[in-house]
């Protein structure tokens, strides 16, 4: 199990939304590269960065912050945000993103998202971001028409290399996962699953591992992480033990 810290940019500045509302911002940093270089220091062993303002105008706002951050680090990135193109993600890559995460283009445009899988071959997850199984695009704010398990299948078949499950309705408001729609996630699919959304404390961390053994690849956390409310290293040193 992998617990993957959070740091989303807006603005240059390391934030978290309430719910991926765009006027509901809290900064925790100023410094997205020092934040990102902390939790390594803690033993965190994969970081998820989201370039926000990218997620919200389609475009690759933070590319050299992103960049900056890759290059700092020793673990790997994970990034989500404004990859709409193929040359967007491809130039991530270049700068040392190790998997990219597509939320938008995969929903709403299939035979581009299919080709982009198959030129970054284990490299491309996709975001599912839901309220009620109902899946959203755009920075969460239009909906697609669909649901999760309508677009499963076409996961499966573009080689889909993960895919990141957002409750939307718990994100950033650190009232607990979404258990019973994860596990029926990881039952549906053989693609790995990472949970985001209402990790909060260290029962959440114990509740998700046993879904490990369905699929579950690890977590995201962010606002708990900076708040204190789940201790990195702890949830970290629990991982280890378990």
């Amino acid at each position: 199990m992998i617990l993957f810290p959070a740091v989303d940019i807006k603005d240059g500045q390391c934030v978290r939304l309430a719910q991926g509302k765009e006027d509901e911002v809290t900064v925790f940093g100023k410094d997205p590269v020092a934040m990102a270089r902390h939790w390594q220091s803690l033993g965190c062993r994969f970081l998820h960065v989201v370039d926000l303002d990218g997620a919200f105008s389609g475009l690759p706002r933070n590319f050299d912050l992103i960049k900056d951050i890759c290059s700092e680090l020793d673990i790997p990135v994970q990034l989500g945000g404004g990859i709409r193109d193929i040359a967007t993600a491809e130039k991530y890559v270049e700068a040392g993103v190790e998997r990219l995460i597509i939320g938008t283009m995969a929903l709403e445009e299939p035979e581009l998202f299919a080709e982009l899988c198959k030129a970054l071959p284990g490299r491309i997850g996709v975001s599912l971001d839901a309220v009620d199984n109902q899946l959203k695009t755009k920075g969460w704010v239009e909906d697609s028409g669909q649901t999760i398990f309508d677009v499963l299948p076409r996961m499966e078949e573009n080689g889909v290399a993960f895919i990141v499950y957002t409750d939307i309705a718990r994100d950033g408001m650190q009232t607990g996962v979404n258990l019973e729609a994860l596990e029926k996630l990881c039952e549906a699919t053989t693609i790995p699953v990472i949970a985001a959304g209402g990790v909060h404390t260290m029962d959440d961390i114990r509740n998700l591992h046993p879904l490990c053994a369905k699929g579950l690849e690890g977590a995201i956390s962010g606002r708990a992480i900076y708040t204190g409310t789940l201790d990195v290293k702890e949830a970290e040193e629990w991982i280890a033990e378990h």
